[in-house]
């Protein structure tokens, strides 16, 4: 092993260990008798770069997985892509575009052709990001949504379903995206608030002088109404009964209907009925046999059907319809309005529009019955537990899936139509031939004679299957490596897809295998700027990852996100938070280089040292076990601080102090021996949050054989030395601190030799470490108060120091008295902010902590100018 370099070069060690694990294939994972631990990646689009959320995700579950390992379990990452329909459809579209070739200008065959070359050209790059954040995935098993066994494993599963009479065809009311031209899922529609308009526009009586108003938000919908509606209970539109009105502009004859759904309190309480393009119309259409008119293309142009307004945008209609009734005279007044907009969610800035289509669902209700009660029972767990409710909400309310899309790229629906209009659903053509001939009875059919649906299946029909996929299950169900990894450890996630992703993976488990896909789900939190901003292109405020990683390197962004990350709480990110962890890289490091650069010879263990030691493995000792509880919650924030607390605050700052020597001086050999075995646990300790400054400095610690990794190398074993140790060091942490304070006050050297007396109960088993840190000549028990000296308590005990200094009281009293003013007014300002309900609840704990620091030092302060003060005045 070379010599230890005397600065820390993120970058040559994560590429080294790095290229190392991979060459020794550490992230393979194979059945044996081990207890398993495995997670699924949720599939990263093919489209995507690693972005924020990316590497909070990611680090989270390399974490789990890395900490698993050093638990003994065989552990297990399985990564993979999503074929992501919409997204990956658009992004080959844009791309043919500048080369001058529209989609519509190709043939299936030839534009998918285009798509998978798209796809191997630049559906890897995220996968490959995610190495240099240290993730730890088994490699050999990468999957992606449509490769050869999810491919068949989503065709097996419509045709299975569609058997069970689960899937069915039918023209209903949709939401359409008009920019991807393809129908949505209820789920799929982002509502946002939007400040609108309310246009209250004059329909004709036929036959009297009067006009009736109708309030509505989408004017340039009136070419397909066939109704008006009104309350039959309405004593304001009692008038309306029975009578007919003309559609203004379109001038078509449409008869008032009777329904209790109109409110009558909304606008006039008329309601303008159009089938063809409002969800609640199309109920009222269906009930009382209206015409159905639909007046949009594909694209959200208007159609042939509208007779007006022709090939225009839906938008630029409703502008210029508006424009065309005030100039008619048919506009009562126009209001400013307050209403929620359906997006699509894979087109952020496309308005979604309901519409009546020819798809495919699947029934919801029956078969997410075992899902629900999984959760609900805690067979599921859910971290944060919160998340139940919603999950709840969505569950009992299901609705059914709208599983088509109108896309090319994706899984084709195994669905093929005779001429005749009537279907059969199979794997494959050949089936379907068999299937069609046995339907009819026409044994000389031939495949030229069949059509295959023209739709593919929503993405999530595949992801849907994922941790079961991903393992063969649906085509080879009960296969050892399903036995062995089924169900998975824990899901990390974001609570955005519980509906999209988690809750249809809980029932795909419960139908296709019959058991839960994972026991816990693990909920991430939005990663936020500092002042609470989601992350977005749109406020250009969130890094490029990749650049933070060149920046602090890879070890101190995980602990810069980490440090910010409780479970399910939004993560309020700050470059500072990752500059923290790059120093606590350099802290780790250079305190290794201390311990490594000692001259150790074969000589009797100071006290002092014998001491450090027992009381360290006492903290070590409670550490761990904090560590394992606060895992066991998912609490992985607080482990990591806990961890962090041990070394910087407990090794570094006390235990290394305690057992080195004077510049130069050697160390006793079992001194020496038992500081790199604690260096040993601790690294092993933060290797899951860490892990390429652990390893570095793992195999700096004795030669390694080729191969061996820390991360294989198991948690130190808790030793139970007690909890007695650790209180006993805290008073003499106090009493080094008081003498120190002491020395601050009276502006004494830390070179020169003090004495300490005692004055009360003192056990005196940590005198040989306050001597050697408060650089004491001695310490006298039961010793005689000198009112002279200098005094400090801690707890009910005094302690005096005799101070030789010659100084103007009077002056020391008003500086002291000064001091102790500014102490005060310090610590009056930390516990406000730590008072603050809502400050301790969602500031990083980083920063949390760092107010408690605070206010333990300004106490501390406080206190040992309080007892100088005491000392010379005697009172």
């Amino acid at each position: 092993m070379n010599e230890l370099a005397k600065t820390y070069s993120p970058a040559e060690v994560e590429d080294k260990w790095y290229s190392y694990w991979m060459e020794h294939d550490l992230f393979k994972s194979v059945p044996d008798d081990r207890e398993p631990y495995t997670i699924v990646i949720p599939p990263p689009n093919v489209t995507g770069i690693l972005h924020m959320g990316h590497m909070l995700n990611n680090t989270i579950q390399d974490i789990l997985i890395r900490r698993a390992r050093t638990e003994g379990k065989n552990a297990l990452w399985v990564p993979g892509t999503d074929h992501a329909a919409i997204a990956t459809e658009a992004k080959v579209v844009a791309k043919l575009a500048t080369e001058g070739i529209k989609k519509s200008d190709l043939t299936r065959e030839e534009f998918l052709k285009h798509a998978w070359e798209w796809k191997e050209k630049y559906g890897g790059t995220i996968l490959e990001q995610l190495k240099k954040l240290g993730a730890s995935c088994d490699w050999s098993r990468t999957a992606f949504t449509m490769d050869d066994v999810r491919s068949k494993s989503v065709i097996k599963v419509f045709c299975e379903l569609y058997r069970k009479g689960l899937i069915y065809r039918g023209k209903r009311m949709v939401n359409w995206d008009p920019k991807a031209c393809t129908a949505l899922s209820d789920i799929e529609v982002i509502y946002k608030e939007e400040h609108s308009k309310l246009y209250y526009l004059r329909y004709k009586i036929v036959g009297e002088d009067g006009y009736a108003i109708v309030a509505t938000t989408r004017p340039e919908t009136i070419m397909g109404d066939t109704a008006m509606c009104i309350n039959p209970d309405d004593p304001k539109n009692t008038h309306l009964k029975g009578k007919h009105v003309i559609v203004p502009l379109v001038n078509r004859e449409i008869p008032v209907i009777e329904d209790d759904y109109v409110d009558i309190e909304f606008g006039t309480g008329c309601l303008k009925v159009t089938p063809a393009h409002d969800m609640n119309d199309n109920m009222l259409g269906a009930k009382h046999n209206l015409e159905t008119i639909d007046i949009f293309n594909d694209n959200g142009t208007i159609s042939e059907a509208a007779g007006m307004y022709v090939g225009m945008d839906r938008f630029a209609v409703r502008e210029q319809i508006a424009k065309d009734l005030q100039a008619a005279g048919l506009i009562e007044k126009i209001e400013d309005y307050e209403n929620k907009v359906g997006y699509s969610e894979r087109n952020p800035d496309t308005a979604t529009e309901p519409r009546l289509s020819d798809q495919w669902f699947l029934k919801m209700e029956d078969i997410s019955r075992p899902a629900h009660k999984a959760v609900m029972d805690d067979i599921i767990k859910f971290v944060p537990e919160k998340f139940k409710n919603t999950y709840n909400t969505w569950m009992t309310e299901i609705k059914d899936w709208c599983i088509s899309r109108q896309l090319w790229w994706g899984h084709r629906i195994p669905a093929y139509y005779l001429s005749d209009g009537t279907f059969v659903v199979a794997e494959t053509s050949e089936k379907a031939l068999e299937e069609a001939m046995s339907m009819t009875g026409n044994s000389s059919l031939t495949l030229e004679d069949l059509h295959q649906d023209e739709d593919c299946l929503d993405t999530w029909f595949s992801s849907w299957l994922w941790p079961i996929s991903l393992f063969n299950g649906i085509l080879e169900p009960d296969n050892a490596e399903l036995k062995y990894y089924y169900p998975t450890s824990t899901l990390v996630t974001g609570p955005d897809i519980i509906f999209f992703w988690v809750a249809r993976m809980i029932i795909a488990g419960y139908e296709f295998v019959g058991d839960k896909p994972f026991k816990n789900v693990y909920f991430t939190g939005i990663v936020r700027d500092k002042i609470g901003r989601k992350m977005s292109k749109q406020f250009g405020n969130s890094p490029d990852p990749l650049q933070l990683i060149d920046t602090y390197g890879a070890d101190g962004v995980r602990m810069g996100m980490m440090l910010a990350a409780p479970a399910g709480n939004d993560v309020l990110y700050d470059d500072k938070l990752c500059e923290q962890g790059r120093n606590f890289c350099n802290k780790i490091w250079n305190a290794f280089r201390l311990v490594k650069g000692w001259d150790v010879v074969d000589a009797e263990q100071p006290e002092s040292a014998s001491i450090a030691i027992k009381w360290f493995q006492a903290r070590l000792d409670a550490t761990m076990c904090e560590v394992k509880d606060l895992f066991d919650k998912f609490r992985l924030s607080e482990a990591l601080m806990a961890i962090y607390r041990l070394f910087w605050d407990e090794f570094s700052s006390w235990y290394l102090e305690m057992v080195k020597l004077a510049y130069g001086s050697p160390v006793d050999k079992a001194t020496y021996k038992a500081t790199l075995g604690y260096f040993d646990a601790l690294l092993r300790l933060l290797h899951p949050f860490m892990p390429f400054i652990t390893e570095e400095l793992w195999q700096h610690l004795q030669e390694r054989a080729d191969g061996e990794s820390i991360m294989y190398a198991e948690l130190p074993e808790i030793k139970h030395v007690g909890s007695s140790m650790v209180d006993a060091m805290n008073q003499a942490k106090e009493v080094v601190i008081g003498v120190r304070g002491v020395r601050a006050a009276k502006n004494i050297s830390p070179r020169e030799t003090l004495h300490l007396n005692v004055i009360g109960q003192w056990t005196g088993d940590f005198d040989a470490v306050i001597t050697k840190l408060a650089n004491l000549s001695g310490i006298s028990g039961n010793a005689e108060k000198d009112a002279a000296a200098a005094s400090f308590m801690v707890g009910t005990t005094e302690f005096n120091v005799p101070v030789t200094t010659n100084i103007d009281v009077e002056a020391e009293l008003v500086r002291l008295n000064k001091d102790l003013d500014y102490y005060k007014g310090f610590l009056a300002s930390v516990m406000k902010k730590l008072g603050n309900e809502r400050f301790v609840n969602n500031a990083p704990e980083a920063v949390v902590a760092a107010e408690r620091h605070k206010q333990h030092d300004a106490e501390s302060k406080i206190s040992t100018i309080e007892s100088t003060i005491k000392a010379l005045t005697g009172k």
